[in-house]
């Protein structure tokens, strides 16, 4: 595979994710909307990271480190790290059964509806920067 393609792959199953996402967000399975909305966002940050570095990128579920390490947070937007800072525990802490319930606890219809919709935002940006 050329590094389009890779970068093509992240990109293709990051829309997986954002379509998967929105099941899970009409099926009120909030839980996974913010598990799947921040795959999709590491997954376009690694699609990126292709595109400017033309290597593999770091072995990382930190956003916020794939945006340092692929020089993307010269071009992001503060709207753009508070969805980081947001998706960040919902990957690491799902996996838990006791951070499980917590999470479950503060995410709500409204709240998932917004993550999804600035993780589709930011997918949909960073599709148009990348061709």
């Amino acid at each position: 595979m050329d590094v389009t393609e890779k970068a093509r792959y992240w990109l293709d199953t990051a829309n997986y994710d954002l379509v998967s996402a929105k099941a899970m967000l009409e099926a009120k399975r909030y839980l996974y909307v913010g598990f799947l909305c921040h795959q999709v966002v590491e997954k376009s940050l690694k699609a990126y990271f292709w595109h400017i570095h033309k290597k593999e990128p770091p072995y990382t579920h930190n956003l916020l480190v794939l945006a340092e390490k692929s020089k993307f947070e010269q071009r992001e937007e503060s709207d753009q790290v508070q969805l980081f800072n947001e998706l960040m525990p919902l990957n690491i802490q799902a996996r838990y059964p006791d951070d499980k319930a917590l999470l479950l606890k503060s995410l709500n219809h409204k709240k998932c509806q917004a993550i999804y919709t600035q993780t589709r935002t930011f997918f949909t940006w960073i599709k148009k920067l990348l061709k």
